[in-house]
């Protein structure tokens, strides 16, 4: 049957951010809110095994997925009650589309040194993941996730330190990161457009100077130049 799942108020999404790293070292990372939850996977990225594995944590009413896999980690934090096949279908994707595109370059790779190209694959699936109905049932005829139910899940108070735990602030109604991708989409498109404007005024005023100097020409040799011919 249809996922009848519809995008949360406000237009954010409910797979919130999302990351790529090698152990602490982030490579990729994505966000469509403001918060500090930034601050809190970090935390969390000191305490994941290295070895290859999946879990759950909870953490107020948000929950941090993750996987690892040869050696990078693929994380991605949602609300609660979006549930955990969905994220994990998501991690699934983006760990596929990660290896496919650089292969083991990961490893070896500078802090944020995919970023740039990345981040934006992981904004597209987020809101694909999240938004679109089509997304879970098209993850279950492919087969392409483990039984999640197999997922341990377990509350962040386990994996921190005492007095680690610090209170997960997010603003679902700021989208700051979103709009200055959107804004930096559009100040390069306008950068364009003004570039080919000024383009087409200098062929313009270049044309008619040209068109000024042959008209004063003709004016002293005549319309054949014969008065200036030697």
């Amino acid at each position: 049957p249809r996922d009848t799942r519809r995008p949360l108020q406000g237009g954010a999404m409910a797979i919130i951010y999302s990351l790529v790293a090698r152990g602490t070292c982030v490579l990729a990372e994505f966000t469509s809110t403001s918060g500090n939850f930034t601050t809190v996977t970090r935390r969390i990225l000191e305490k994941l095994p290295s070895e290859d594995s999946r879990m759950s944590y909870v953490y107020d009413r948000h929950v941090f997925h993750y996987i690892v896999d040869e050696g990078l980690t693929f994380l991605c934090m949602a609300d609660e009650e979006f549930g955990r096949r969905v994220p994990f279908a998501f991690l699934e994707d983006i760990k596929a589309r990660w290896f496919n595109t650089y292969g083991s370059s990961g490893a070896h790779a500078l802090a944020y040194g995919m970023n740039e190209d990345f981040s934006r694959v992981l904004s597209r699936q987020m809101d694909f993941h999240s938004n679109d109905g089509d997304a879970d049932a098209i993850n279950r005829v492919r087969g392409e996730i483990d039984e999640v139910k197999a997922v341990m899940v377990d509350n962040i108070e386990r994996v921190l330190e005492r007095g680690e735990k610090i209170e997960l602030l997010v603003d679902k109604t700021d989208s700051l990161s979103q709009q200055a991708f959107r804004f930096k989409k559009q100040s390069n498109g306008l950068r364009r457009a003004l570039w080919w404007k000024n383009c087409k005024l200098t062929l313009l005023l270049t044309t008619a100077a040209g068109v000024v100097v042959l008209l004063v020409l003709m004016g002293f040799c005549g319309a054949t130049f014969q008065h200036c011919r030697a």
